[in-house]
């Protein structure tokens, strides 16, 4: 079963971010050979903070050496490849799967840039986010590849636009 834990501070508007987050981390995990967590009798749990951009700005210089702050941070708990195999033994039947920050400036800034809604964009940095902590990664071209398909996939079952179309002029 997934969980979401959610905290959200001030930029981030009223909305309801835990059922967004929960739709978008569900969408990612469905589209990977890890969608059994899904319907694991672990309790797996991701944490989502919805931040300002200058905890985002810390976060990215403490733990990435860059000085700027960033669209989404995720930092995985467990690695892919352990999930099955702690999913089955977690001793207190939860398993934490890691962090997902998203930082609000960068967010709204990168939505009015792409014409699109805030809570569409943070959607899409939840999957990129959750993709990340299953493992997923965008360094070389065929990694990027692959982690750009899932994410598409899971963005046209969410309703939301393909961020990777190339538009032509």
């Amino acid at each position: 079963m997934l969980e979401i834990a959610l905290s959200s501070d001030a930029p981030w508007p009223e909305q309801d971010w835990d059922a967004l987050a929960l739709r978008a981390a569900t969408a990612a995990i469905e589209r990977t050979p890890h969608g059994e967590l899904l319907t694991s009798a672990a309790t797996v749990e991701i944490s989502i903070r919805l931040a300002s951009d200058e905890e985002v700005h810390t976060l990215n210089k403490q733990y990435r050496q860059k000085d700027k702050p960033t669209n989404v941070l995720s930092f995985p708990m467990v690695q892919a490849d352990l999930l099955e195999t702690i999913t089955q033994n977690s001793d207190d039947g939860e398993v934490l799967l890691g962090d997902i920050i998203l930082a609000h400036g960068v967010c709204v800034a990168e939505a009015a840039e792409r014409g699109i809604s805030v809570e569409d964009h943070a959607m899409h940095l939840m999957v990129h986010g959750t993709l990340h902590l299953l493992g997923y990664d965008h360094i070389d071209d065929d990694e990027a590849e692959g982690m750009e398909q899932i994410e598409r996939d899971a963005l046209a079952a969410l309703g939301l636009h393909d961020p990777y179309l190339i538009k032509e002029d």
